[in-house]
Order: C-alpha cells, then structure tokens, then sequence
C-alpha cells in the first residue's frame, strides 16, 4: 500500500537540510550516547557467553545462560526505547517470554529459555554494536568541529544504519507474533466456550430433566401413598408418571444430542448432517464426499458448524430450500451451507455468526459470509483437515 505524497510516514524522518534542526540534534545525541551503551552492552554480552558457555559443564552454567538472555531482552528493550525516542522509529515490543514455569521441571524452564530468539537476537545486538559506536562517536564528534556544515547529512546517514540495525535485530518477527496473538486470543475463545456450554448443559438438566424428574418423584410417592385407599387415582398418577418418564427421556436424549450425537459417533457426518437436515423446517440436500472421517474434534466441531447454520436457515432466512456440501480439498476440511431465502446476514447481526467465526478461528479454520440483500445467502467454512486416530489408541 502506498501513502499519499501529502502525508508524511510517521516512520521516516524529514529530509536531511543544510539546518542543524530538532531532528538534526536528536540524531547527534544518539550518535554520541551509542558509545557507552555499546561498551556497556559488549561488556554485558562478552561476560554472558563467557560465564554462562564456561560454566555449562558444571550445574550452574545454563540457569547462568538463560538468566542473561533474559537480562539481554531488556537491553533489548532499552534499545528499542532509544530508537523510538531519539530516531522516530516505529517498532513492536516482542511477547514476553514465559519463563516462570518451573512446575513443568528445571529441564524444560531452561530449554524454553535457551530457545529464545528474542534474547539471542539482543545479545548479537549488543555484541556487534560496539566497533559501530566507536565509530559513530568518533565521526559524529568530529564533525560537530571542523564537517558541521554538512553534520545533518552524516547525521542522517549514520542513524540510517542505526534504524536498519535495530529493526533487523531487535524488532519482533511479525509471522511469529502474529501466530502468538492469534493462539492467545484463540485459548481465550476455548476457555470461554467451554464455560458457555456447561453452563448452557447445567441450564438444561436443571430447569428440564431435573425438574421433570423431580415432579415424577414427588407424583410416585402420592400414587404409593394412594395405592392402598384409592386404587383408580394410583393407577391414573402411574399413569402420568410414566407419560413424565417418556419426556423426561425425550429431553435427557435432544441435551446428549446438543453435547454429541450418537449418530455422528456411529456413522459420521453423512448420516449426522442428514438427521439435522431433516429436522429443518425447509428442504435441505445434502452432499457430504470425503474419503475416511476427521478427528472427533474437528468432525464434531463441523457437525455443530452445519447444525447452526441449518437452525438459522429455519429461524431467519424464509427461505424455500437449501443445501449443505461437504468435501476435502487437501488439507483442508470445507463446508458450504446455502440457500435462497431473503439475505441479509450479518456477523453482528444476532444470528451466531460472530460465535461461529470464533469457535472456528480458535482451531485454525475460516468462515466466510456472503448474504446480499435478497439473497441467496452463502456461508463457506474451513477446518483443518487431522486424520482419526486409530480406535486403540483413543482407548488407550
């Protein structure tokens, strides 16, 4: 994407100018602070490597090792401040490392710690640093004496490398951070899914089949109490208690359907999709070509990806049929739910969209709306496709 010439990139300084300017100055002060904090930085790194590396064969060498890694990321840090502050450089802090696990055993803190690309990344930062701050102080402090006329153009020059360096070195990996953000968000959307459908099962049992049998206990008891004096009326409580158990029932089976259904277990998503197809208030075709069955995990996940989706075709769509498709295409598992009611599908428009894009995302999958006014409307998702494992070793 290209920026409008009017609009100045935040991330590159004015042009150089025969004018020794406000950025002119922070340039120069960079240049003249590099020196010590290169000596500081090689100091640090020379005695990390040669601590931690000397020590290695003894207990002490590596909890050495990771310890100035970690201290290597807040010279990191500081650097990156520098630059920001002094240079208008626009950089990320990386994700903090989680080191304070040591419930999962000393071996696996310290290999968590010794695999840091951020730290080893700072630490070669401060190693190689210090031949370019001798140089840079020299140069720039030259000449502020006899080349100042022409210092904004050193200036600029030298912090040039300076910017590329600390972006090179110091500045997170965009594909990494981004795959980080997206698994912590992805853990958040587990965790609170799985609360929402204990709660929701919690709900049912208790104000459904629990109540249900409740009333059927208390219903036994009067007809046992009522066996003796009034036959007929026991008979006719009995009666009712056993219409109750046929309900009570009925419910406790649709809330292990709406957990997992036993026909999705049995005979897979074919035969399931096709018994939620028929409970939809319209004609629904389905087409399910895959050669063998995914893991439980993603079949189950597609099952309720269609079941909802079919439940919003009845609800909202009016319209007068649709179908769902399912197929691999590689390594992918893709299913298409269409039909020709009015459109207008949102992803906020209270339908569940939004939750089915989050419970999809949270394992890598897509989900793709397209419901123009008037329809027809089309939902495409993708999962990823993860053979079954073997029934042994399930039960294993």
């Amino acid at each position: 994407m290209t920026m409008s010439p009017s609009v100045p990139d935040p991330d590159r300084p004015p042009p150089a100018r025969l004018a020794l300017d406000r950025w002119t100055w922070r340039e120069i002060a960079h240049l003249l602070v590099n020196l010590p904090m290169a000596v500081a930085g090689f100091v640090y790194a020379l005695l990390v490597i040669a601590v931690g590396v000397g020590l290695s064969v003894t207990v002490v060498g590596l909890p050495v090792l990771v310890s100035g890694l970690r201290g290597a990321r807040w010279l990191g840090r500081v650097e990156r401040g520098r630059a920001r502050s002094m240079l208008g450089v626009r950089i990320e802090e990386p994700s903090p490392l989680a080191l304070g696990r040591r419930d999962k055993g000393v071996f696996a803190w310290l290999w968590s710690g010794l695999r840091d690309p951020v730290g080893w990344r700072s630490l070669l930062h401060a190693f190689i640093r210090l031949p370019w701050g001798v140089l840079t102080f020299a140069v720039t402090l030259v000449s502020l004496i006899v080349l100042w006329p022409v210092l904004p153009f050193i200036a600029r020059g030298l912090t040039a490398v300076d910017r590329a360096m600390v972006r090179w070195l110091l500045s997170p990996s965009d594909e990494l951070e981004r795959r980080i953000a997206e698994l912590e968000s992805d853990r958040g959307v587990v965790v609170d899914t799985a609360a929402a459908d204990l709660r929701r099962i919690e709900r049912d049992l208790h104000d459904g089949a629990q109540a249900r049998l409740v009333a059927l206990a208390m219903g036994l008891g009067l007809a046992k109490e009522k066996l003796t004096d009034d036959p007929e009326a026991a008979a006719r409580m009995v009666e009712e208690a056993h219409g109750e158990v046929k309900v009570a029932l009925q419910e406790l089976r649709d809330l292990a359907r709406g957990i997992h259904p036993a026909v999705l277990t049995d005979r897979g998503l074919d035969a399931a999709l096709s018994a939620v197809a028929s409970r939809c208030t319209v004609p629904v075709r389905v087409s399910v070509d895959l050669p063998g069955r995914p893991a439980e995990a993603i079949e189950g996940i597609a099952y309720f990806t269609v079941s909802e989706l079919l439940q919003n075709v009845s609800k909202h769509s009016g319209a007068r049929s649709a179908s769902v498709e399912v197929w691999r295409a590689a390594d992918r598992l893709l299913i298409q739910v269409t039909d020709d009611g009015s459109g207008g599908a949102r992803m906020d428009g209270g339908t569940g969209m939004a939750g089915l894009a989050e419970r999809l995302g949270a394992v890598d999958g897509l989900f793709a709306l397209d419901s123009p006014v008037g329809g027809p409307t089309a939902v495409t998702a993708e999962l990823p496709w993860r053979d079954r494992a073997p029934a042994g070793s399930r039960s294993s």
